[in-house]
């Protein structure tokens, strides 16, 4: 699954608030629940937070494997 912990490092590291987002970028609230929430965002919207924050990809989101184990 891809998480989005290091956004939120970044954005603090660069001086960046939530609220700043919404009023200066005219970020969507709905966008950064779904960022908060680990959920489906698209690559515009990745592109947008990596212009905002003049940072690679690799500075907001990665991926962890997923630990649900399966019974059979």
């Amino acid at each position: 699954m891809i998480v989005f912990d290091k956004l939120w490092v970044t954005m603090k590291n660069k001086n960046i608030s939530q609220y700043k987002l919404i009023k200066e970028y005219k970020f969507s609230t709905g966008q950064l629940d779904r960022l908060r929430k680990n959920e489906n965002i698209n690559s515009f919207t990745l592109n947008q937070l990596c212009e905002i924050l003049d940072c690679s990809l690799e500075q907001i989101a990665e991926y962890k494997k997923d630990q649900k184990k399966t019974t059979k």
